[in-house]
């Protein structure tokens, strides 16, 4: 519901329509659909005794699982250039994150999380699986998969790492250097008002950031074989759920134009309620 709300904000008030809102319009739009891909599935098998899934269907949770998690990376590292170009290059932000640039960065995001979504999952089941076929996780995750393979997985694996090592670490690097170059352009601001707008801009992309990308290096930068299945499934909540369910909260309690947009579209449905009675 809040990651719905904050997409329908966003396309409603034409006040919303600037390159950080579109951001996180995408960042809400990935959320939902990442919660869909297993929250529902999981629920489904918790009330109804029946915990089984189709080849097909864990091939489905695969691919939007690692899709997503994917163009999510890539799309935290693009709100990182974006909250640097507002705050180091104010006067060409316009020019810098103009709706085409904006756009094709966007776009690329998605490309690029679900060309390593089709890679891993088509992958993963070119292997065969002998023996347990029970998954000890609350969906099909890659690692928890791969330990029940018969092939041998070393070279999947070191495949998996260095697809991780693009996913993650370079989306990570290009956070670091955005908010080490913020960092500096603050520091050197005379206005104390200044300093604390810019600083609130930052901060909640920086505890999403912080609460995402450290539940996904966790897991896919160690080897299979280091993994636990209540290790894995105690990390993966992280990034599947908590992360997901949290950012619209955090985005929209310490945005006021968001609490604005939202009161605005309120007193409009209460306004039309009156006038229709």
């Amino acid at each position: 519901m809040g990651n719905s709300i904050m997409v329908l904000l966003i396309y409603l008030d034409t006040q919303l329509h600037t390159p950080m809102y579109f951001l996180l319009s995408q960042l809400s739009l990935m959320d939902l659909m990442l919660i869909c891909t297993t929250v529902p599935k999981m629920a489904f098998h918790y009330l109804s005794g029946s915990k089984s899934i189709s080849m097909a269907g864990c091939a489905t949770q695969i691919f939007f699982c690692v899709s997503l998690l994917g163009s999510e990376c890539f799309l935290l590292a693009v709100m990182a250039y974006d909250c640097y170009t507002a705050i180091c290059h104010p006067l060409r932000y316009i020019n810098l994150m103009r709706p085409k640039v904006c756009g094709l960065m966007t776009a690329f995001s998605w490309i690029l999380g679900s060309t390593d979504g089709i890679i891993d999952a088509v992958a993963t089941f070119s292997f065969s699986y002998c023996g347990s076929r029970e998954i000890a996780h609350f969906f099909c995750e890659l690692p928890s998969l791969l330990i029940l393979s018969c092939n041998d997985t070393s070279i999947f694996e070191k495949v998996i790492f260095i697809c991780s090592i693009v996913m993650l670490v370079f989306p990570v690097a290009i956070i670091i250097a955005s908010y080490a170059r913020v960092i500096l352009a603050v520091i050197h601001m005379g206005s104390g008002e200044g300093r604390r707008k810019a600083f609130t801009t930052c901060s909640s992309h920086l505890m999403v950031v912080g609460m995402f990308y450290g539940a996904c290096l966790f897991m896919y930068i160690q080897p299979t074989s280091d993994h636990s299945p209540m290790q894995d499934k105690m990390v993966s909540v992280f990034y599947t759920i908590l992360t997901p369910m949290l950012n619209p909260l955090i985005y929209s309690l310490r945005n006021k134009e968001v609490t604005r947009a939202f009161m605005k579209i309120l007193g409009k449905g209460k306004s039309g309620e009156r006038v229709t009675s």
